[in-house]
C-alpha cells in the first residue's frame, strides 16, 4: 500500500472514530447527584452533542433535575429519594441552568443549582475552560414589611388538618416524633385570641452567609404581658426538619403537602422567610438576647371573623398575612406563655422595595 493510500485511509478512520464518539447512541455521560438543598454534576464543563444525564436522588425527599438555555428546557419526572433517573439530551454550545424544578422551583431558590458549559464540539474541557472562569457576584434584594390588619395570638392547639399531614410525616427522621406531638397540642392550632401590636422589618437577601435583617416588633398578649423583639441579625445555620433553611429567602413556595419544611402549616407562597436571632423583652426586662425568630410574609391562611385556618392549600391565596414566631434560645427556659411560645400574626400585612 502506497503512503498516500495510507493517510487516506487513515484520514477515514479518524472520521469513523468521530461520527461514532459523537452519534446519539453513545453520548457523553454526566452524573448528577441531588440532596437538600445542592445539585452536584461530575464535570461542569463538556462538548456540545449529545449528554445522558444520570441523576440520583441522594436526598430525604423527592427531587427532580431539569436542563435549561440555549432553547432548550427539559427534565426529568420526579425522582423519589434514593432513585436514579436518567434524561438524554443534545446540547449546542452555551452555558446551561441546571437545577431542581420541584416546588414552583422553590428548591432552586434553596440552592439547588448549578451551571454547565458547553464548549464546541470536539474541544476539551481544557480548551473550552481556559480563560473563562469567572465568579458570580449575587445581586442584593431587599423587602420591606408592615404588619398590618387584625392582630392574634396563636395558642397550643391540635392542628386541624392532621388527615392531611400524616402521610408527609412518614418523611422525616429524627423531627417526626416531635411533629406528631405538635399535632396533638402545638402552635398550627384554631386555638387563637384577638392581641394588639406592630411590626416592621426590612430583609436583605445578599447569598448563603451575608443575609441581614433590621426590625422592631412589638405587641401585647392574651394574658396582658408586653412584649418587644429586636431584630438585628440572621440565623445562617441550618434548622430543624431540612437543611439550608436559615437567612433570607424571597419567594418561597412551600409547607403542607410540598414535602418542604413542616407539613404543619398549610401549602403556601411567601414573599419572604426569614430565620433570625433577636433580643426579646417581657414589660420592658429582657429575656434574652438570643430569642430564634422564624417570620412569613405568606399567603393568607385564616379567615375573617374566627381566624380559623382556612383552607389545606392556601397558595393562591392573597400574600398578606405575616407570621412571627418566637421561641426560647438553645437550652434557655421556655416563655412565660402559653406553650412557652409566642406566635403572633398580622392579617393584612404589605410589602415594598426599599430604596437603595
Amino acid at each position: 500500500m502506497s503512503y498516500a493510500e495510507l493517510v487516506q485511509v487513515r484520514n477515514v478512520a479518524r472520521l469513523l472514530l468521530s461520527l461514532v464518539a459523537h452519534r446519539p447512541e453513545n453520548p457523553a455521560a454526566v452524573s448528577a447527584t441531588l440532596t437538600e438543598w445542592k445539585v452536584e454534576l461530575s464535570a461542569g464543563t463538556i462538548a456540545a452533542g449529545t449528554v445522558t444525564f444520570t441523576v440520583t436522588n441522594a436526598g430525604s425527599i423527592p427531587h427532580a433535575l431539569e436542563v435549561e438555555g440555549q432553547g432548550i428546557e427539559q427534565e426529568t419526572s420526579v425522582i423519589q429519594p434514593g432513585a436514579t433517573a436518567t434524561l438524554t439530551l443534545t446540547l449546542k454550545p452555551g452555558t446551561y441552568e441546571v437545577y431542581c424544578p420541584v416546588g414552583n422551583d422553590s428548591h432552586k431558590k434553596l440552592g439547588m443549582e448549578t451551571e454547565l458549559k458547553v464548549g464546541p464540539a470536539g474541544a476539551t474541557a481544557l480548551d473550552y475552560d481556559a480563560g473563562t472562569t469567572s465568579m458570580r457576584t449575587p445581586s442584593i434584594k431587599a423587602i420591606r414589611v408592615t404588619g398590618g390588619g387584625t392582630v392574634i395570638q396563636i395558642l397550643p392547639g391540635p392542628f386541624p388538618f392532621p388527615d392531611s399531614a400524616a402521610p408527609i410525616l412518614q418523611q422525616f427522621g429524627d423531627e417526626r416524633e416531635g411533629l406528631e406531638s405538635q399535632v396533638k397540642n402545638g402552635p398550627y392550632s384554631n386555638n387563637v385570641a384577638r392581641a394588639a401590636g406592630t411590626f416592621a422589618f426590612t430583609a436583605w437577601d445578599k447569598g448563603a452567609t451575608r443575609d441581614s435583617v433590621d426590625g422592631v416588633a412589638e405587641f401585647a398578649t392574651q394574658d396582658g404581658a408586653r412584649w418587644k423583639l429586636l431584630l438585628d441579625r440572621v440565623q445562617t445555620k441550618d434548622v430543624p426538619h431540612h437543611p439550608r433553611f436559615g437567612g433570607v429567602v424571597l419567594g418561597l413556595y412551600y409547607h403542607g403537602n410540598t414535602a418542604v419544611h413542616t407539613p404543619l402549616v398549610p401549602t403556601i407562597n411567601s414573599a419572604v422567610a426569614l430565620w433570625a436571632f433577636g433580643h426579646l423583652y417581657r414589660n420592658g426586662t429582657l429575656v434574652t438576647d438570643n430569642a430564634m425568630v422564624h417570620v412569613m410574609l405568606l399567603s393568607r391562611t385564616r379567615r375573617d371573623g374566627d381566624f380559623t385556618l382556612a383552607c389545606w392549600d392556601c397558595s393562591r391565596n392573597k400574600i398578606e398575612e405575616l407570621q412571627l414566631q418566637i421561641l426560647p434560645g438553645p437550652g434557655e427556659p421556655k416563655f412565660e406563655a402559653p406553650g412557652g411560645f409566642l406566635f403572633v400574626n398580622w392579617e393584612k400585612s404589605s410589602s415594598t422595595k426599599p430604596a437603595n
